[in-house]
C-alpha cells in the first residue's frame, strides 16, 4: 500500500515542483548540436507557483530568524525602525538575487546585446527554462507576501499601501508572462529591481548608522533615469517594434496579443505606474526636505559644534541637505518647483 500511495504522490509532487508544459526541439544543423527544451505556460503553472510560495514563506523566516532578528537584537531599534528594517532586509536580498539572476538571463539569451529583441519575433510562447523558471518565482514571492502581511503582524495602517505595491508587482509580472512579453518584462524588472536594491540597501546603512546618507542621493538619480529608461523601452516596443510587426491579429492559439488595444492598454499601464512612482518619489524627496530644514537646528548644533568648534548655520544647512539636494539651502525654493 505505502508504494502505491508514493508513485501517486509523486507524480502529483511533480506538478507542483517542476515546471510544465515543455516542448523540445530536435537539434538542427545550422542551430546547435543538442535539442533544446522550451517552455510555455497553462494552468497547471499555478500549482507550481504555489509550491514555491511555500518555499519563499519557509526562506522568509529563515532569513528573518537567523539574519534580520540577530541584528535588531542588537541594535535596539524603535517600533517603526524595526519594521522597516526588516522590511528594507528581506527585500535587498529578493533584489539582489533577482538582479543577479535576471542579467544572468539575459546576457546568457543575447538580449542585452540585441534591443530588438525585445519585439523580434513577437510573440515569444516558447521560452527557455530559466525565464521561465524566472517568472513562476518572481510570481510566487509576490503571492507569498500576502500572507506575510498576516505573518509580520503588518500595522493596520501601513497594509494598504503595501497590498497596492504586492498587487502592481503581480499585476505587471502576470501581464507580462501571460500576453507573452518575457523580454520585455524581464528587462524592465531587472531594471526596475536594481534601483530598488539600492533604496533599500541606503535604508539599512542610514538605520545602521545615521551618517549612511550618500546611498540615497545615488538612488535619486537612479530612480528618475530608471523611470525615463523604463518609458522609452516601453515606446519603443509598443510604439515601434510591435507597431510594425507583419502579424497584428489577435490570437489565442498563437499566443499573439499584439493589436493596438493591447498595445495601448499595456504602455498606458505602464506609463501611469511610472507616473504614479514619480509622485510618491517627490512626495518622498520634500518630506525629507522638511525633516532636515526643521530638525536643523536643534539637532545639528551638538553634532556640528563637537566636531569642529562653531559653524555658521548656512555651512550647517549645507551639510545635511548636501546630502539629498545639490543647492542645499535653496530646498524651499527647489519645493515650489517641484510644486508647481
Amino acid at each position: 500500500g505505502m508504494c502505491f500511495h508514493f508513485t501517486i504522490t509523486a507524480k502529483a509532487a511533480v506538478i507542483f515542483v517542476t515546471l510544465q508544459y515543455n516542448v523540445t526541439i530536435p537539434a538542427t544543423e545550422e542551430q546547435s548540436a543538442e535539442t533544446i527544451s522550451l517552455y510555455y505556460y497553462g494552468i497547471k503553472d499555478l500549482a507550481t507557483i504555489f509550491f514555491y510560495m511555500l518555499v519563499a514563506i519557509i526562506i522568509h523566516a529563515i532569513i528573518q530568524e537567523y539574519v534580520l532578528d540577530k541584528i535588531n537584537r542588537k541594535m535596539h531599534f524603535s517600533k517603526t525602525k524595526h519594521s522597516k528594517f526588516n522590511e528594507s532586509g528581506q527585500l535587498s536580498a529578493f533584489y539582489l538575487f533577482s538582479c543577479v539572476w535576471g542579467t544572468s538571463i539575459l546576457v546568457s539569451e543575447n538580449y542585452i546585446s540585441d534591443p530588438t529583441s525585445l519585439w523580434r519575433d513577437y510573440p515569444h510562447t516558447l521560452i527557455p527554462f530559466q525565464m521561465k523558471f524566472f517568472y513562476i518565482l518572481q510570481l510566487a514571492y509576490w503571492f507569498h507576501a500576502f500572507p506575510e502581511l498576516y505573518f509580520q503582524k503588518t500595522k493596520k495602517e501601513d497594509i494598504f499601501r503595501q497590498i497596492v505595491y504586492i498587487g502592481l508587482y503581480l499585476f505587471h509580472i502576470a501581464g507580462a508572462y501571460l500576453l507573452n512579453l518575457t523580454h520585455l518584462g524581464l528587462v524592465l524588472l531587472v531594471l526596475h529591481y536594481f534601483v530598488e536594491f539600492l533604496f533599500h540597501i541606503s535604508r539599512l546603512f542610514y538605520f545602521s548608522d545615521e551618517k549612511y546618507q550618500k546611498g540615497f542621493s545615488l538612488w535619486a538619480v537612479l530612480f528618475v533615469l530608471g523611470r525615463l529608461l523604463t518609458l522609452i523601452l516601453s515606446v519603443l516596443t509598443f510604439g515601434f517594434g510591435l507597431a510594425r510587426a507583419e502579424d497584428q491579429q489577435l490570437n489565442f492559439s498563437t499566443g499573439n496579443f499584439n493589436i493596438l488595444a493591447v498595445r495601448i492598454s499595456v504602455l498606458a499601464s505602464i506609463c501611469m505606474t511610472q507616473a504614479f512612482m514619480m509622485w510618491k518619489f517627490i512626495n518622498f524627496q520634500l518630506r525629507r526636505w522638511r525633516e532636515h530644514s526643521s530638525s536643523q537646528p536643534q539637532s545639528v548644533k551638538k553634532k556640528f559644534v563637537s566636531a569642529k568648534g562653531k559653524t555658521s548655520r548656512k555651512e550647517r544647512e549645507n551639510g545635511i541637505n548636501g546630502t539629498v539636494t545639490s543647492n542645499g539651502a535653496d530646498s524651499p525654493r527647489s519645493r515650489k518647483d517641484k510644486s508647481s
